[in-house]
């Protein structure tokens, strides 16, 4: 059967979709594998080319660019998929425990040195509509409640900032700054408005609130009341600090306030009293 030239069919996309978390999963351990040969194997097994099996695997990972999850390094993603391929990328996700095995902050790495921060993302004030089964899909999965909830991960996010910001410190000399830098979410609870005391080099004080994601630089997260009030409060000394891409490795943005200059915020709960 030749299917070059027609549209993907559900059989096809099940099959690529299966092979593309299988690559995922190795890519998260680290373990090497062969993408050309893989997409040889597809070819054979698809009759679809070499160049429609690879932007197929950038809409897949357009797909889990959108749900805040991890996609596969070098297939950048293309955002014209099917509403279809969400459905079964779902479906997938569910089996086996996937979706919490990726979800998985992996194996704690120090950092060698303090954060190299990149720009943060542009953002969009108008985002398009997009189709009310991908909306669907996409609200139920709730990245940023996902990420919200993970304690490990949210921890190991702190844990991974509070020890490069010692490590900036004592790299430049600066010991006694390095030594007074705290873990406040954990030594005092999270009702600060903000998980690091640390500070720069030239002395100045900084809180930082640190959120991470195992997803994209463009992944959403949530931020309380409280967090937002004490950063508008404060806004030459707080600093939000996104990590992103934890399970590999971590890449870095920070956010000065007023932080409605940087995100859309959305409400998300409402407090219900009497």
């Amino acid at each position: 059967m030749n299917n070059r030239g027609i549209t993907w069919q559900e059989y096809e996309i099940e099959i690529i979709v299966s092979d593309y978390l299988e690559m995922l999963r190795l890519d998260l351990e680290g373990i090497k594998y062969n993408k050309a040969e893989r997409n040889r194997i597809l070819q054979r097994k698809l009759d679809r080319t070499k160049g429609s099996i690879e932007y197929k695997h950038q809409n897949i990972s357009a797909v889990m660019d959108r749900l805040g999850l991890p996609s596969i390094q070098g297939y950048k993603p293309a955002s014209n998929y099917q509403a279809r391929l969400f459905e079964i990328l779902e479906s997938q996700l569910q089996k086996g425990n996937l979706l919490e095995e990726i979800s998985r902050p992996g194996e704690f790495k120090e950092p060698e040195a303090g954060i190299q921060f990149d720009d943060p993302p542009s953002i969009n004030r108008y985002p398009k509509q997009i189709d009310p089964k991908i909306q669907y899909v996409v609200r139920k999965y709730d990245a940023a409640k996902r990420d919200a909830r993970n304690r490990e991960l949210g921890e190991a996010g702190e844990k991974y900032v509070y020890f490069a910001e010692r490590k900036k410190l004592l790299r430049e000399g600066k010991d006694e700054l390095a030594e007074s830098v705290r873990w406040v979410s954990k030594e005092d609870g999270d009702g600060a408005g903000y998980d690091i005391r640390s500070y720069t080099l030239e002395g100045e004080e900084r809180w930082l609130e640190v959120k991470t994601t195992i997803g994209s630089k463009r992944a959403g997260f949530w931020i309380t009341q409280n967090e937002l009030a004490v950063s508008d409060e404060n806004p030459n000394i707080y600093r939000l600090v996104r990590l992103f891409d934890f399970r590999r490795k971590p890449g870095a943005f920070k956010l000065k306030p007023p932080l409605r200059d940087h995100v859309n915020l959305h409400p998300t709960q409402f407090y219900a009293s009497f």
